[in-house]
């Protein structure tokens, strides 16, 4: 694999924060063996974690959900507020699969979220997947969120009426960025160009006022744009083939898995 860069030609920058002395040392050991990064500091504390990922212009910061000194929510908001160019990625460690944490975690602005037994290869994708500017979450994650999500519907905060501005086909590619898919994986189920696709998701996260793709998924889920339990629509055949393992919900905890049964509910 080519080594990926984000700036300047240099490794990918970053941070390390948790509370655990022997959790940072062995992120880093593993992180630093490769090619394409860079453990620029590490922190105990929440405080210590917005600090460093501000001072060393961390391309992606690691942060435990019970980050000392404020929790790691906290410290993901204003890590993304005072970086809302979206410069610095984020990926929550967590080790509780609760709809608050795991809502509460992408509306701070995490785009990976990943339990923290997950095998060390997967969290190294991590890292890069979330770089590249994509959503990721462990489908264990996925698929609690949505159980809990609806079994609680009060507690919605989109409605239908917040998707009024979308145009129908605009309403389609949520739905269809909800389901997992990347720009390339939409482009071939619409039969349009990736161009295409991608403008369609741009103007969806303009007019929803969305951070980035982890929000909107969100945003699908409580306005109902999307549900589980059947599957997609066949894509065109061309789409036949395996997919690449680094998108929304392409893996969980211990290994690879397939995307959680989801679909787009009828406009």
């Amino acid at each position: 694999m080519e080594p990926l860069t984000v700036h300047d030609g240099g490794p990918l920058r970053v941070v390390i924060a948790d509370g655990q002395g022997l959790v940072r040392a062995g992120f880093r050991l593993l992180l630093e063996r490769q090619d394409d990064m860079v453990v620029s500091a590490e922190a105990a504390t929440a405080e210590e974690g917005v600090a460093a990922a501000l001072d060393t212009g961390a391309d992606v910061v690691l942060v435990d959900l019970e980050l000392p000194g404020g929790g790691g929510i906290e410290a993901v908001r204003r890590i993304v507020d005072a970086r809302p160019d979206g410069a610095t990625r984020i990926v929550m460690l967590m080790t509780t699969e609760t709809d608050e944490a795991v809502f509460g975690a992408l509306r701070a602005g995490a785009t990976g979220l990943l339990l923290k037994d997950t095998d060390p290869d997967e969290l190294v994708t991590a890292v890069r997947v979330v770089a590249r500017g994509e959503a990721l979450l462990a489908p264990g994650l996925a698929s609690r969120l949505v159980a809990d999500f609806m079994a609680r519907p009060e507690r919605l905060r989109c409605t239908p009426d917040d998707l009024e501005e979308l145009t129908a086909r605009e309403r389609e590619v949520v739905a269809l960025v909800a389901c997992g898919l990347s720009n390339e994986e939409i482009a071939e189920q619409l039969v349009v160009t990736r161009a295409t696709a991608k403008t369609h998701v741009s103007r969806a996260l303009c007019k929803l006022h969305a951070r980035d793709r982890a929000q909107l998924v969100v945003l699908a889920y409580e306005a109902g744009l999307v549900r589980p339990g059947r599957s997609m629509p066949a894509a065109p055949e061309r789409a036949a083939a395996q997919p690449p393992v680094n998108r929304f919900g392409r893996y969980g905890p211990r290994g690879r898995m397939g995307r959680p049964a989801l679909s787009p509910v009828a406009a």
